[in-house]
């Protein structure tokens, strides 16, 4: 072999060494908190890494943060202590919390746009994007795991109250009837109940009659609103539930979803809760089951209008870098596709985020075979929504909330009339919205 051979080959002997020793490419790092368990955290996990496997630049990393309270207050904490997640999962009852963190959060819809990201804030279901946007119509966080109310049902136990299974109740009232029935065919401690008792009954209960939850579009156009929950409409529907508490035709399931296990178990035939519980329902019910929307007063004008949103959004925290932002960017791109949508819905039960997504699904004839996953979807788009019914934004919400249960708790035990703890709810509760709108304007 020749001396300019065996330096040839030595020479490119080198250069092989040199390019192994370097590096590869850095990948920027973009840190997700979030607050979701068990199959969920499954799914969450999934995303992360099929977008990581779908492009070198990027990583997601995603990491389990405790409840949804939990991980709000620990991204809030990091926030201010200078090492923040670039996304964090907030349930819908911090999105107040969230807009009045100034300099916290970075607006997606104004993410999107500097990171040169195709984005079209009205390809989303309204009621979807309505609960997320300013009153101008900006979308401040981006929607992930979306639920709504719907009503579940044993339909064995409707079979033997002599109730029709295909045809569940549509009204309240036929609502109490069956619980009637079903109470004395052989449920005694319990013909119906409610999980989430103010987001139900209070929340839910407000948008789905187009009746206002507080002043300012429920909170959406101004923090300086004021509740309307002691209306004539939400006495009569309290007034009703502390009738048939007393005779357990309706009996109290408590302030979140621990109760809904007494309708897996066959306690309770009617349970009114998210549209979310599908999977345990899936899961642990030993008899027939369905679901339908949930009940209204016929006569309350223009009832039903449209439900609104439970579940949680993906926000962007503030001070990152441009770079960050858009990895971020790419990455709710890549979740917003409409494919992925459709199969994240199909095999969660998560409600679709897009119209196409949701036409897509449509469109194959999976709901045929699922119908009760279709019926949150036909709620939230049952009418365009209105100012009543495009969300709410209260300051200070998870406190209202247990203001509210325990009014409420009051009331069914017979303590209060239904006037008086709803006129009390509203007192207690405009204080907390106030110390709530003197934080947000210092």
């Amino acid at each position: 072999m020749s001396f300019m051979s065996r330096t040839g080959i030595l020479a490119s002997a080198g250069v092989a060494a040199m390019l192994a020793a370097a590096p590869a490419v850095a990948q920027t790092e973009i840190q997700w908190w979030h607050a979701m368990t068990g199959a969920n955290n499954e799914v969450v996990n999934k995303l992360a890494a099929d977008f990581n496997a779908s492009q070198k630049d990027y990583k997601v990393v995603a990491t389990y943060k405790g409840s949804y309270p939990d991980t709000m207050n620990a991204g809030i904490a990091a926030f201010r202590a200078g090492n923040a997640p670039h996304i964090l999962q907030v349930f819908e009852v911090g999105t107040a919390t969230m807009m009045g963190a100034r300099g916290a959060i970075k607006p997606v819809a104004e993410m999107m746009k500097e990171a040169g990201e195709a984005f079209d804030p009205k390809a989303y279901l309204p009621a979807v994007s309505g609960y997320y946007s300013t009153a101008k119509g900006e979308l401040l966080s981006f929607p992930f795991n979306s639920s709504s109310t719907v009503m579940w049902y044993n339909k064995d136990a409707f079979k033997k109250a002599g109730l029709d299974p295909e045809n569940p109740p549509k009204t309240w009232p036929e609502t109490f009837e069956a619980a009637k029935k079903l109470q004395a065919s052989g449920h005694p401690n319990c013909g119906m109940a409610t999980a989430w008792i103010t987001w139900v009954n209070i929340e839910q209960f407000s948008v789905w009659h187009n009746i206002p939850l507080s002043t300012k579009g429920n909170g959406i156009d101004g923090f300086d609103t004021e509740l309307k929950i002691n209306s004539p409409v939400h006495v009569k529907h309290l007034e009703n539930l502390i009738e048939l508490q007393k005779t357990k035709a309706f009996d109290y399931a408590g302030r979140t979803n621990t109760g809904e296990g007494r309708f897996t178990s066959g306690e309770c035939p009617i349970m009114i809760t998210s549209s979310g519980f599908y999977g345990n329902v899936k899961a642990n019910a030993k008899f027939d089951w369905g679901n339908a929307q949930m009940p209204y007063y016929p006569d309350v004008p223009g009832a039903p209008q449209n439900s609104t949103l439970g579940g949680a959004s993906l926000w962007v925290m503030g001070g990152k870098k441009a770079d960050e932002y858009k990895g971020v960017a790419k990455f709710f791109a890549f979740l917003s596709d409409t494919d992925r949508q459709a199969k994240l819905h199909t095999d969660s039960g998560y409600l679709p985020i897009t119209t196409a997504a949701y036409d897509k699904v449509k469109a194959s004839g999976f709901y045929k075979d699922n119908p009760y996953l279709e019926t949150p979807l036909k709620q939230l788009t049952n009418k365009p929504p209105t100012e009543n019914s495009r969300g709410l934004r209260l300051g200070n919400l998870v406190q209202i909330r247990d203001i509210w249960a325990e009014e409420i708790e009051s009331a069914l035990a017979g303590k209060k009339s239904a006037k008086a703890a709803l006129d009390a709810a509203v007192e207690r509760g405009n204080q907390q919205l106030r110390q709530f709108e003197r934080t947000v304007s210092r």
